[in-house]
């Protein structure tokens, strides 16, 4: 009886250990695309305003410029040490011209356009 229960025993944990190396490529690579991880500020549009959400991995310092068509420099601001950067830009009462929102961190440089009419 004994043995009957070790073959048993044998067999199932041989089946689980198949299982396991049969599934185990397929378990890196979701790890492998979680670990990928987009660090571009996201922009979003609604009506006159511009909200900008960026996460900053680092924690180090983030720039945030405005500039107008003519390259002048309308907003600055610099955010240090916070993990989620958030921004909104209210363009209801600016003059009617193209802005251009830079966003500047450790990994890069980012623009976006805003069109005021």
């Amino acid at each position: 009886m004994k043995s009957v229960v070790n073959y048993l025993v044998a067999g199932a944990f041989l089946l689980v250990s198949a299982v396991g190396v049969a599934n185990g490529p397929a378990k890196s690579e979701v790890e492998k695309k979680l670990v990928n991880v987009e660090l571009d500020p996201v922009f979003v549009k609604k009506g006159e305003k511009l909200m900008m959400n960026l996460l900053n991995i680092s924690q180090g310092t983030v720039l945030l410029k405005v500039y107008d068509s003519k390259d002048r420099l309308v907003y600055d601001e610099s955010i240090d040490g916070k993990l989620v950067v958030e921004k909104a830009f209210n363009f209801e009462k600016a003059f009617e011209d193209e802005y251009t929102i830079v966003v500047v961190d450790k990994f890069g440089t980012y623009k976006e356009t805003m069109a005021v009419k």
